[in-house]
């Protein structure tokens, strides 16, 4: 018997057993665990609705499914080719999904609670500009400030900017997030760091040009994880490795 129309039946026992012991009722009529029992449940309340994702999957496949929410069930089994997978191998890949799934979450949420932070840091700059101005003429504020403040500010707008669109853009693959090692990550922030410190409006106009290479150096490794291709994502790789080569030789003056 196909593990819904179990559940099925199940449902229909457990609705007439008004103040038994549900436990002691499985046992002694189905010899199901309360667990099993309450999965084979769950498998015909959650696939009843479209039967034909259940398909011939197993019981122990028809579980692990449950991890995967229900609008997206059916395409999921489609694209992973369930039914050759063993049940491990579903287990691992559903897995991975949920681990970037919650990924893809946190990293929104940081984006989120930046943005946020650079639109009070925006207002923020906006209203010391506004008065920095206006003293301007009175206690003769020198012109460095006021450029200081328009290029922080102009920082701050581009990030914001940037964050919305990466907000509103396709979410980051797994293999992207990890194409940049942790030490080089570091470096950035590091250095990003450093730069918010600075004053001189050259070093503020790096930090703008520094911000939107890192950005586009970004965006760049999140359209060739795309590359379906291993021949030709190898031959782009390559590719990049040879202008990094020639930047780094660059700035060394070889």
């Amino acid at each position: 018997m196909h593990s819904s129309e179990i559940g099925k039946r199940l449902i229909e026992a457990k609705g007439q057993l008004q103040h038994g012991d549900w436990g002691k009722w499985l046992k002694e009529n189905v010899e199901y665990s309360q667990s099993t029992a309450n999965n084979l449940m769950q498998i015909h309340t959650e696939y009843s609705a479209n039967s034909q994702v259940l398909g011939n999957l197993s019981y122990t496949k028809a579980v692990a499914l449950l991890g995967i929410d229900a609008e997206e069930r059916e395409a999921f089994v489609q694209e992973n080719n369930v039914e050759e997978l063993s049940s491990r191998e579903l287990q691992k890949v559903i897995k991975e999904k949920q681990k970037l799934e919650k990924q893809i979450a946190q990293q929104e949420a940081d984006a989120t609670k930046e943005k946020s932070l650079l639109e009070k840091d925006i207002q923020d700059l906006e209203q010391q500009l506004e008065d920095a101005r206006e003293q301007s003429s009175d206690n003769e504020v020198s012109e460095k400030e006021i450029n200081r403040l328009t290029q922080e500010l102009a920082v701050a707008e581009s990030r914001a900017k940037q964050l919305e669109e990466n907000l509103k853009a396709k979410p980051i693959e797994a293999a992207t997030v990890e194409i940049v090692p942790e030490s080089v990550q570091k470096e950035l922030d590091q250095l990003r760091s450093k730069m918010n410190e600075a004053t001189d409006p050259a070093e503020v106009k790096f930090k703008i040009q520094f911000e939107s290479l890192v950005n586009e150096f970004n965006s760049t490794l999140e359209v060739l994880s795309e590359i379906g291709d291993s021949v030709t994502q190898s031959k782009y790789t390559n590719a990049i490795h040879k202008l990094m080569d020639k930047m780094r030789a660059t700035l060394e003056g070889e």
